[in-house]
């Protein structure tokens, strides 16, 4: 495994090596051992699946409460993936960083805790794993819009097109209204 510095340097690209022949391949995608070393992360509790159509974007997404971390890849498909440094304290605070992932490049992304993370889909479908370092807890998830003028994300909507979005994304704070974290 291979991690790459992002602009935001908790932010970290992750490259596997891929072995494969006329047979097909095998990767290693997680490793508890390397992987805690270069991130620090707490262990991960929770394994998520989604699939996604076209112009669908998700995000962005956090807990206040039972933050988490997260590993995030695609094994179909790909997606522009986000991640905004929500901690107030970071000298990166506000910013973004995004990275096309996608089941040709096998490139996963690390999103640590105290980030806000979304993903839009870029092909006819997507698949979309990730890992968690804790669970679930709707109570406690905060949406921020994804074309927030405070963010100024890039993202490469497919023909200039608005995203489709839950109806949670379209209510969606602020960059400004949304709670940080210290």
């Amino acid at each position: 495994m291979r991690f790459i510095d992002t602009e935001i340097e908790d932010v970290k690209i992750v490259e596997v090596n891929v072995f494969g022949d006329r047979r097909g391949f095998f990767m290693e995608t997680f490793r508890a051992d390397e992987f805690m070393a270069k991130t620090g992360s707490r262990p991960f509790v929770q394994d998520n699946h989604s699939k996604s159509a076209k112009g669908i974007l998700r995000g962005l997404h956090y807990q206040q409460e039972h933050t988490q971390g997260k590993l995030v890849r695609v094994i179909s498909g790909a997606v522009f993936d986000v991640a905004v440094d929500m901690r107030k304290s970071s000298p990166t605070f506000g910013k973004a960083v995004g990275e096309v992932l996608s089941a040709e490049n096998n490139r996963q992304l690390w999103v640590p805790e105290g980030f806000a993370h979304g993903f839009y889909v870029m092909t006819d479908s997507a698949e979309f794993v990730y890992k968690c370092t804790d669970y679930y807890h709707p109570e406690s998830e905060v949406s921020v819009r994804w074309d927030d003028a405070d963010i100024c994300i890039a993202w490469p909507l497919v023909d200039g097109e608005l995203p489709q979005l839950s109806g949670k994304d379209k209510q969606g704070l602020s960059f400004k209204d949304a709670p940080k974290f210290s």
